[in-house]
């Protein structure tokens, strides 16, 4: 058995920290650093992000629709990306979003984390609302190849509130009834003795979880700790702050994945070091 993601994700928490780095090429900040809306500019772009990230994190993070955007060409820049990222050891989470049923879904899995994908990756993100289980095969098949799956949560987009807030038959909200169901798809998938499984749940950090069914006080979410890691956007130009990791996570906070992206992509092709710099010391003072 190959090993597996969550094992990988905290072997690279150990090592590197808690912090990725997105990787999210999109028109305006190719733009901002003088980069031609192109794939050679996107190739330019993803490869100096990399770079910046390589030694500095463990884990980055690329945003699939910014490379499907420039068309087969794009999709070979981010092969490419993939590949280099995973050489240099890296963990690469694949921000796609898939979600659905049948055969489409499989042909999902097989094109980002099957045996043959193209794609080299650690992990990808999906989409529950065709229902949990409707890609319950495949959790189990990505168990088994050491990949990772994060299943979106509680989402920042204030759309998503209302369907993620929302009261089921039990009582409890979607959010919360995804969270468990995550929970209890670790502890039989994953092996005896490990402390993370390869599954997840996309929970950004802007949100005041308890109006999710997340936790009991906005200062406490997720008060008890549990075998299901958090990928949480929302840091840096969204507005949350990494320095306050411990406030907004609780006993959760040492299993969060705490992405960045547009504050340190902005900060241009000569300043992204010292950016990623400045955001991994401002983690370390959210961390107790």
């Amino acid at each position: 058995m190959p090993t597996s993601f969550g094992v990988k994700l905290g072997q690279t928490f150990a090592k590197h920290g808690q912090l990725c780095v997105g990787i999210d090429p999109h028109a305006n900040l190719l733009e901002d650093w003088g980069l031609p809306d192109s794939p050679e500019g996107l190739r330019q772009f993803a490869f100096t992000a990399l770079s910046a990230a390589t030694g500095r994190v463990g884990i980055i993070k690329p945003q699939v629709s910014f490379f499907e955007r420039h068309g087969s060409a794009g999709f070979k820049v981010l092969e490419d990306l993939c590949v280099k990222a995973s050489d240099a050891g890296l963990l690469v989470i694949l921000d796609a979003k898939r979600g659905d049923i049948g055969t489409t879904m499989d042909a999902y899995f097989d094109a980002w984390l099957g045996k043959a994908a193209p794609f080299v990756s650690d992990a990808l993100t999906v989409s529950p609302y065709l229902g949990f289980d409707s890609m319950r095969d495949l959790y189990a098949e990505a168990a088994e190849r050491g990949k990772g799956m994060i299943v979106l949560c509680a989402t920042s987009n204030p759309e998503g509130a209302g369907l993620q807030q929302a009261v089921m038959a039990n009582g409890k909200s979607v959010a919360a009834n995804i969270w468990q169901s995550l929970a209890q798809l670790n502890e039989v998938t994953q092996a005896p003795g490990e402390h993370l499984g390869s599954f997840g749940g996309v929970i950004g950090a802007t949100l005041r979880l308890s109006q999710f069914g997340l936790g009991e006080i906005p200062t406490t979410p997720l008060k008890h700790a549990s075998n299901s890691y958090i990928l949480a956007p929302g840091f840096g130009a969204q507005g949350a702050r990494l320095s306050m990791l411990d406030r907004l996570f609780g006993a959760a906070a040492p299993t969060v994945i705490a992405s960045v992206s547009r504050s340190v992509l902005g900060a241009g092709p000569l300043a992204i070091d010292e950016a990623i710099d400045a955001h991994i010391a401002e983690l370390s003072d959210g961390i107790e």
